[in-house]
């Protein structure tokens, strides 16, 4: 039997409030990725500019346009086809009356598998996502790529168990997490470590690696008419990582610096070690109707 190996990526990067910059940067790393042989390569959540969600301006309802009309999927349609590699693109959606903190899912070739909205949108300070987004409507979704099936969480999505288990039960055979976190400035913790082992519980729950892209640098909000005369700032921390399938961490990033982790991972032999463990085999789900009453 052959083997079905893939290579993963993750993109950490800085973003800036000018979309160009971001977009050419993130080809850069992209291709830096590509031909360090990375055949499914992950950016962070809404790489486009900076975390607009810190603040509320309705002007900045305006930056959501249809998945057909997005400058970072039609870019990374072209470099997907280009370089033969998979790219999951987050990106802010318009559809119609609706707005959506979405993933365009883009295959080797440049076509676009589909879309997922993020199921669970926060509202905390500075993370202010409720103004800006509905809750996804999709459903957890798995892409079948030329590489593999692959699951993507959106952040948020990442705290909660049900969204690995759901991408799991739908066959996903990696599961990826574009997110955009940092500081938590009013509960004055460091979230990090907390974020980092919930995931890693996904990839042990699930026997699956997980692959997860932050961002990194400070971004502040000054204050102006269009916020309310709001003065914040967030420090995102970085530290992207890449887990097998027990949750161990095979590869971090910094918290400050721009960097690039890749992963090579035998399809066959993760799904072997799932039948092997009985996870699966063993649920009963309905034992779990409490989880959704």
């Amino acid at each position: 039997m052959g083997k079905r190996q893939v290579t993963v990526a993750a993109v950490q990067m800085q973003c800036t409030n000018h979309p160009q910059e971001n977009l050419k940067k993130a080809e850069k790393m992209v291709r830096q990725a590509a031909a360090a042989g990375a055949q499914i390569i992950l950016l962070s959540e809404l790489f486009e500019r900076e975390y607009f969600c810190q603040q509320r301006r309705y002007d900045f309802y305006s930056y959501a346009k249809p998945v057909e009309e997005n400058e970072a999927v039609c870019w990374g349609q072209k470099l997907a086809k280009e370089l033969k590699v998979v790219l999951p693109i987050s990106f802010y959606e318009k559809e119609v009356n609706n707005l959506y903190n979405s993933v365009a899912c883009i295959d080797a070739d440049g076509e676009l598998l589909g879309v997922y909205r993020k199921t669970h949108i926060p509202d905390d300070h500075y993370y202010q996502e409720k103004f800006y987004f509905t809750p996804g409507d999709t459903g957890f979704r798995v892409f079948d790529t030329r590489y593999g099936k692959i699951g993507v969480g959106i952040c948020w999505d990442q705290w909660f168990p049900e969204t690995a288990r759901c991408m799991a039960l739908e066959g996903a055979e990696l599961l990826f997490y574009p997110t955009a976190i940092g500081s938590e400035p009013i509960l004055e913790c460091d979230s990090m470590p907390h974020w980092r082992r919930c995931m890693q519980g996904h990839a042990a729950m699930n026997l699956m690696p997980v692959i997860a892209a932050n961002r990194i640098g400070k971004e502040e909000v000054k204050p102006c008419a269009e916020n309310g005369g709001q003065e914040s700032s967030l420090i995102f921390y970085g530290s992207s990582f890449i887990t097998d399938e027990t949750g161990e961490l095979l590869q971090t990033a910094s918290r400050d610096q721009e960097e690039i982790l890749t992963e090579t991972f035998d399809l066959d032999e993760l799904a072997a070690k799932r039948l092997e463990w009985g996870l699966f085999r063993d649920r009963r789900p309905k034992c779990y109707g409490k989880i959704t009453e």
